[in-house]
C-alpha cells in the first residue's frame, strides 16, 4: 500500500561530489517498504519543478521509522533537495514499485551497482545478512571520488570489490570485468544469482554475461518517471511480454524478460 507522507528531514549529508544522502522520518513507508522499492518526493512548495522525483530507497530502519536515500545533484529538483536542512518536511509518496526477491536456495548474491545505481542495494544488503548468505558488493565509478558505500557494505561483512573508469581506485576498467573473474573462478560451480542497478550500457552486458554463465539476474532499471503510479505510461520498456512501466511493474525486473531496442 502506498502512503502520502510529510516527513521530517532527519539528515542531509553530502558524501561525495554532487551525492547526498538524505536521512527521513517515515513511520508509514520505513514499516512497508522493501529494498528496491522507491519514493516520489516533491522538492519545493511551489509549483516549480512541477513533477516529484523518483528515488530508490537506500536504507530503511524500521526500529527507527527511518528511510534514506542516496542521490546525485542532475538537475533543479535534485538540487533543492540538496539543499535541504534538519527539521524541514518533505512531502513523499510510497512505497513505490516492486521490490527485489532474494531467493534463499542460492548459496551466493552477488550485487552490482553503477554509480548511484548502487544505491537500492545497501538495503537489499541488509535483509540478505540476516539470511545468512554469502554477498559479493561490486561498485563501479568513473573516479576515486565518486566510489558510493564501499564502507557500508565492508561493514555488513559483504566481499566488496571496486573498479573505477580512470583506475584511480581499486581496479582499472568496468564492474563486469570483475564479475568474469568470480563467475571463473572465485564462485565457480557454486548457486550465485546478481542483483544489479546502473546505467543501460551496464545492465545491457549484464544480459549477455548472464546468459553465457547461466547465471539468474535481477535488475532495477533507472528511468524518467512523471507520475510513479502508473498512470502517464511515460516509463515503460519492453519485454518479452510486452510494454510494462518501470514504475508499477519494475522497477526491479527479471534480466532475461527484457527487449532491448536499438
Amino acid at each position: 500500500m502506498k502512503h502520502q507522507e510529510f516527513a521530517k528531514v532527519l539528515e542531509n549529508k553530502k558524501i561525495a561530489p554532487e551525492h547526498y544522502r538524505l536521512t527521513l522520518i517515515s513511520p508509514k513507508i520505513a514499516k512497508e517498504a522493501v529494498p528496491g522499492q522507491f519514493i516520489m518526493i516533491k522538492c519545493s512548495d511551489g509549483y516549480d519543478p512541477l513533477l516529484r522525483r523518483p528515488i530508490s530507497l537506500h536504507d530503511i530502519d524500521r526500529s527507527k521509522n527511518t528511510i534514506d536515500i542516496l542521490f546525485r545533484v542532475i538537475g533543479k529538483g535534485t538540487r533543492m533537495l540538496s539543499e535541504i536542512e534538519p527539521g524541514e518536511d518533505l512531502d513523499i509518496i510510497g512505497p513505490l514499485g516492486n521490490g527485489f526477491k532474494i531467493d534463499t536456495s542460492k548459496d551466493i548474491a552477488v550485487l552490482i551497482g553503477g554509480g548511484v545505481g548502487i544505491a537500492p542495494l545497501l538495503a537489499l544488503a541488509k535483509d540478505m545478512k540476516s539470511k545468512e548468505k554469502g554477498i559479493y558488493a561490486l561498485i563501479g565509478a568513473n573516479n576515486i571520488s565518486q566510489v558510493l558505500c564501499e564502507e557500508e557494505f565492508k561493514s555488513l561483512g559483504c566481499e566488496t570489490l571496486v573498479t573505477t573508469d580512470d583506475g584511480t581506485f581499486g581496479k582499472k576498467g568496468l564492474i563486469t570485468d570483475i564479475l568474469i573473474d568470480l563467475l571463473d573462478s572465485t564462485v565457480a560451480d557454486k548457486h550465485v544469482e546478481i542483483y544489479a542497478c546502473g546505467p543501460r550500457p551496464m545492465v545491457k552486458a549484464l544480459e549477455d554475461l548472464t546468459i553465457e554463465y547461466k547465471v539468474p539476474c535481477q535488475v532495477s532499471l533507472e528511468e524518467w518517471m512523471a507520475c510513479g503510479i502508473g498512470t502517464c505510461n511515460g516509463c515503460t520498456v519492453m519485454t518479452k511480454n510486452g510494454y510494462k512501466k518501470v514504475c508499477s511493474d519494475g522497477p526491479v525486473f527479471d534480466i532475461k524478460e527484457l527487449i532491448w531496442q536499438k
